[in-house]
């Protein structure tokens, strides 16, 4: 089980070029890049996309790179020589024109605005791809292992409020034995005060009983709660991702506690719902962070 909320970093460096690779991540439905390239490593898009799409599941991912290079042959120093002649041209004709000393060296000329340009060298996408997948999978390794150590505090976690889920089951079982009795207990008590010594029908008596035991009866519900529970105990321990599985289990047992609320003619029964939806919701709230 892993989490999906972590960070990671790598760095690579070869011959020169340096590059790096963070990525954090937090709760998605699916699995969602936001990836932020630098223009000389735009074109691994596709190999970011596809090594981190075979590794992670769910999440947003945060991508960011940084890039340097060092080299001598990065970098080009460009003149502009027709603009150049075009400031001396300038310079000479206003000299002529208002008699100034000319002092225009090539220093000063080429600081003159736009006459030198830098340029950047065509990258070599071969050696930046090295990098990056150097780099990424560094990262990817250093995220996973932070997400992976979140999932097992989430599962600890989830295993202690499951458990506590399957006592209230077996209270909730207990007590819901007592309804019907209960139940005959005070209509046969409400009839005799109502009535006196006044005999009372049986089989009217019996069959309100039974209707009741009908409406009451929760067994159904109490049985896929207790399927449910044991799923749930597989899918904390499983390998693959379990996150929307587990999404869909916890909606399923707030399903079925509700319906036995809504049955229950029961103050103690309904305590023992209130307290399993209750548990039901910290539950959703873990489990939205669970890949």
């Amino acid at each position: 089980m892993r989490s999906m909320t972590g960070y990671g970093r790598g760095a690579a460096a070869l011959a020169g070029r340096e590059l790096t690779v963070e990525l954090k991540s937090v709760n998605h439905r699916f699995l969602d890049l936001g990836l932020k390239l630098p223009r000389a490593v735009a074109h691994a898009e596709d190999l970011f996309r596809a090594k981190i799409g075979e590794v992670l599941a769910r999440g947003h991912v945060d991508v960011f790179v940084r890039y340097a290079n060092f080299r001598a042959d990065a970098r080009t120093v460009q003149v502009d020589t027709a603009l150049l002649a075009a400031y001396i041209a300038a310079t000479r004709d206003a000299n002529g024109a208002l008699g100034l000393e000319d002092d225009l060296t090539l220093t000063a000329a080429l600081r003159l605005p736009d006459v030198t340009s830098i340029v950047l060298a065509d990258e070599d996408a071969d050696a930046v791809s090295v990098l990056a997948a150097d780099a990424l999978g560094q990262a990817l390794t250093a995220l996973i292992a932070m997400r992976s150590a979140e999932g097992l505090r989430l599962q600890a976690d989830l295993a202690l409020r499951f458990a506590l889920l399957g006592e209230i089951l077996e209270n909730v079982r207990a007590q819901a034995i007592t309804v019907v009795p209960n139940y005959k207990a005070k209509l046969d008590a409400r009839i005799a005060e109502l009535t006196g010594d006044l005999p009372v029908d049986p089989v009217r008596l019996a069959t309100e009983v039974a209707l009741l035991s009908d409406r009451a009866s929760v067994d159904e519900e109490m049985t896929r709660i207790s399927v449910h529970l044991s799923h749930a105990d597989e899918l904390l321990y499983a390998q693959e991702p379990v996150g929307r599985k587990l999404d869909f289990l916890v909606q399923e047992l707030n399903r079925e506690f509700n319906t036995i609320g809504s049955k229950a003619n029961d103050s103690a029964l309904t305590a023992q719902v209130l307290l399993a939806k209750a548990e039901i919701e910290k539950i959703r709230e873990q489990v939205q962070n669970i890949e």
